[in-house]
C-alpha cells in the first residue's frame, strides 16, 4: 500500500508551510534520507527527509502552494503501486457521484436528446469604411484581483502581441467596449509608436517577458532599447517578498506601532577588552565580541529582571529564565536564533552555542523552536562600520540592545586627551514596562561590565 508523505510540523507555533522545491520529481527512486522537498515556515527554510526507500508515485501538491501541516502531499511505494484517490489540500473538493438516471419515456427522451437551437447572431450597426466583426472577442481571464475581463477582438489581440504592448489601456470603441484594430492603431498613433527604435532581440526578450515596449526607456544610441534595457525593466518589477520577509515585516511593523519605543545610548570603552580578547585569542581561545556583550547583558538582567519581562497591554509577564536572542542577517531577512536559559551557561559554552546556532542560521537548517521564544535580543552591527543605529523591539519582548561598531575616538581621560576604542550601544525600551531611569540603570550596568577585565580575566576560564 503507498505511503503518503505528510506535510510536517516544525516549531509548536507553525500551522502551516510553503512549499519551495520539489527535489524529486514523479517516478524517482527515493532512498531513506534522501531529501524529497523543501518548505518554508513563517521563520525559516526547512529540507523534508524521506524516512523510508521507494518510488515517488504521486506528487499532490506542487511547488508554490502554501498548505497546512499534517497534511498529505503525495505518496511513496513501489512502481505501479495504486495510489489513493485523494484531493490535493486546498483544491476544490471532489464531486459527489452522479445521481442514476431515471428512464424516461420515448417522447421525453427524443426531447431530451434534441439539440437546443443556436441563438442568431444580433446584426451590428458598421460605420462607413469598418469591417464587420469577425469572430468573437479574445475574453483575457480575469486577474487573481478581480480586475474586469477585456475584451479585444482577434485581430487587435494579435496586433497587440505583434508590437509588444499591453492593450488593456485602450479605450474600445467596438459593441459593449470591445477593443478593435482601428483602437490599438489609434492608440500605437498616439503613443508615438512609429518612433520607437528597438533591436530585434530586445523586442524579443520583451515580449517573453511580457513586458509593455512603450514602458521601457532606451539607452542605447538615439534612444534605441536593447536588451539590457530590458533586463533592467525585468529586475525593476515588483517581485514577492518571501514568507521569511513578509512575517518580519508584520510583525516588526506591529510592534513599532503599537509598542511606545523610547531610546537609550550609552558609549563604552571598549580599549582594555579588546586588548584582553587579542591575548585570548593567541592562547587559542577564540572568542568574539558578541560573546562578552551576551555574557555583560545576562549578567544585567538578572540585575534588573524587570527588563526580562513582557506585557499584552494589561499585565505583565516576568520571565525567570534569559532566552537571549542575537539577529543574524540573512539574504530573505533577519533571523534571531535563540539561546534558551543562557544564565545557565559558562561564557566558553554561550560562544560555542551562538556559533553553532549562527551556522544553522546561516545554512538554513535552524527549526522554529530555535527560532522563537526569545525574551530579551541583541541586534550587533559591529561589523558593518556603523557609528550608531536604534533596533525596533521584536514582539514579546520588553527592551533590545542594539550595537554599534568600536572605533578609535579622542576621549578625555583625567584632563588629558587619549584615543580609545569607543563603542556606542542604543537601548530601544518599551515605555509600557521599561521607564527611562530603568532603562538607563540597565544601559550602564552593561557598559560597566564590558568595561571591567577583571571580570572577564574571572569567566574566560
Amino acid at each position: 500500500m503507498a505511503t503518503p508523505i505528510i506535510m510536517p510540523k516544525f516549531g509548536q507555533m507553525t500551522e502551516e508551510s510553503y512549499i519551495v522545491a520539489w527535489l524529486k520529481k514523479e517516478g524517482d527512486r527515493v532512498a531513506k534520507g534522501d531529501i524529497l522537498f523543501t518548505i518554508e515556515t513563517d521563520k525559516s527554510v526547512m529540507e523534508v527527509e524521506s524516512f523510508e526507500d521507494g518510488t515517488l508515485l504521486k506528487i499532490l501538491v506542487e511547488q508554490g502552494v502554501t498548505i497546512p501541516v499534517h497534511s498529505v502531499v503525495g505518496y511513496l511505494g513501489q512502481p505501479g503501486e495504486a495510489v489513493p484517490a485523494a484531493t490535493a489540500p486546498g483544491s476544490p473538493p471532489a464531486p459527489s457521484p452522479a445521481p442514476k438516471p431515471r428512464t424516461a419515456a420515448p417522447s421525453e427522451a427524443l426531447r431530451e436528446a434534441k439539440p437546443a437551437q443556436p441563438t442568431p447572431p444580433v446584426p451590428v450597426a458598421v460605420p462607413a469604411g469598418e469591417q464587420a466583426p469577425g469572430p468573437a472577442p479574445v475574453s483575457v481571464p480575469a486577474p487573481p484581483h478581480g480586475r474586469a475581463r477585456l475584451k479585444i477582438s482577434p485581430r487587435a489581440a494579435a496586433l497587440a502581441r505583434d508590437c509588444v504592448i499591453d492593450p488593456t489601456g485602450i479605450t474600445g470603441t467596438g459593441p459593449e467596449g470591445r477593443i478593435v484594430e482601428r483602437d490599438v492603431r489609434a492608440y500605437l498613433d498616439s503613443c508615438g509608436y512609429e518612433r520607437i527604435r528597438t533591436s530585434p532581440a530586445a523586442k524579443e526578450l520583451a515580449a517573453k517577458e511580457k513586458l509593455d515596449i512603450l514602458t521601457i526607456e532606451g539607452t542605447g544610441e538615439a534612444g534605441r532599447i536593447t536588451v539590457e534595457d530590458v533586463r533592467r525593466a525585468v529586475a525593476q518589477r515588483p517581485k514577492a517578498m518571501s514568507r521569511v520577509r513578509q512575517v518580519i515585516a508584520q510583525r516588526l511593523t506591529q510592534s513599532f506601532r503599537d509598542v511606545p519605543h523610547f531610546y537609550v545610548t550609552v558609549s563604552v570603552d571598549m580599549t582594555d577588552l579588546v586588548a584582553f580578547r587579542n591575548q585570548l585569542k593567541a592562547a587559542g581561545a577564540s572568542y568574539t565580541v558578541t560573546d562578552f556583550i551576551s555574557e555583560a547583558v545576562i549578567l544585567s538582567l538578572q540585575e534588573f529582571p524587570d527588563v526580562n519581562s513582557s506585557t499584552d497591554g494589561r499585565t505583565i509577564r516576568w520571565h525567570s529564565h534569559v532566552n537571549l536572542g542575537i539577529a543574524v542577517s540573512l539574504d530573505q531577512g533577519l533571523l534571531v536564533p535563540v539561546i534558551p536559559r543562557a544564565e545557565r551557561l559558562s561564557l566558553r559554552e554561550l560562544s560555542q552555542l551562538s556559533r553553532d546556532l549562527a551556522e544553522k542560521a546561516r545554512a538554513g537548517k535552524a527549526t522554529p523552536d530555535e527560532l522563537s521564544g526569545s525574551t530579551f535580543t541583541i541586534s550587533n552591527m559591529g561589523m558593518m562600520d556603523v557609528e550608531n543605529f536604534c533596533a525596533i523591539i521584536n514582539p514579546g519582548e520588553s527592551a533590545i540592545l542594539a550595537v554599534s561598531s568600536a572605533q578609535e575616538c579622542p576621549v578625555a581621560r583625567s584632563g588629558k586627551i587619549a584615543i580609545r576604542q569607543m563603542m556606542k550601544m542604543t537601548l530601544s525600551c518599551d515605555h509600557r514596562i521599561v521607564d527611562g531611569a530603568l532603562g538607563a540603570r540597565f544601559a550602564n550596568a552593561v557598559k560597566r561590565k564590558l568595561e571591567d577585565v577583571g571580570l572577564w580575566k574571572m569567566l574566560a576560564v
